[in-house]
């Protein structure tokens, strides 16, 4: 065998051996894995098709629901997951709103110690590596990432700019906490899986203290509310019209 056979044939075994980035990209989120502070944690990222540096730009935090616990790097942005990040990824909406979105996948629950505090830790080493406006910092979960939504921004109030929470619950004493965050809440009136008085509970305790959430209840609908909340006129338009 010449030497250029060998050569090409070792390279060959290279490229197979090593998954580019082009293969480990699933609609436009490249699979990445964050291994610093607490503990390591996979994770999927949108970059804007024409990312341009001297730009600022916003920035979408999706957490997953049970269904997309794992270490795949894959459920969380597909299956039930798939609205809740592919809404701001399609192109007429970038068209409009370039956006980042990043996608977490926990391997157990976002309650979990550690677990959203290593989120804001990857948030943080993003907003150094990119052209990430801290002030335009957005967070949106259903079901257990719905109440992972109450818990972050509980954790970082000031680190928010809005706040989706979908068939999600969270304390009622972090009210004071989150009343100047903007939140807008959705629930089934039917949910089977997370009581609407999860929702009904923290909007009417953040109210209480002053705050002004927006909050809609969907009369008949399960749990799948995601199926009709990312259908929602106006939700992007109001969610980017958020500054800290």
């Amino acid at each position: 065998m010449s030497l250029k056979c060998l050569i090409n044939g070792l390279a060959g075994i290279l490229i197979m051996a090593v998954p580019s980035m082009a293969q480990d990209t699933i609609d436009g989120f490249v699979g990445r894995t964050y291994n610093g502070g607490s503990h390591a944690m996979r994770y999927r990222l949108f970059i804007p098709n024409e990312y341009d540096p001297a730009k600022k730009y916003p920035l979408v935090l999706w957490l997953h629901g049970s269904g997309s616990v794992g270490n795949d790097n894959r459920k969380q942005i597909s299956s039930a997951s798939t609205l809740g990040t592919h809404t701001w990824t399609r192109p007429e909406n970038q068209a409009k709103y370039p956006t980042f979105v990043l996608a977490p996948q926990s391997s157990r629950a976002w309650t979990s110690p550690g677990e959203l505090q290593t989120v804001i830790e990857i948030l943080e080493a993003l907003e150094n590596e990119f052209s990430i406006d801290s002030q335009r910092l957005y967070v949106a979960g259903q079901s257990l990432g719905g109440y992972g939504t109450w818990a972050i921004i509980a954790l970082r109030p000031e680190m928010f700019a809005a706040a989706i929470p979908l068939c999600g619950g969270g304390h009622v004493a972090d009210a004071s906490r989150i009343a100047n965050v903007p939140i807008w809440a959705f629930h089934g009136a039917a949910d089977p899986t997370v009581s609407v008085w999860e929702s009904r509970k923290m909007i009417e305790a953040i109210k209480k203290v002053g705050g002004k959430p927006h909050y809609t209840e969907y009369p008949g609908v399960r749990h799948e509310v995601w199926e009709r909340t990312f259908k929602e006129p106006g939700l992007l338009d109001w969610v980017f019209a958020q500054h800290l």
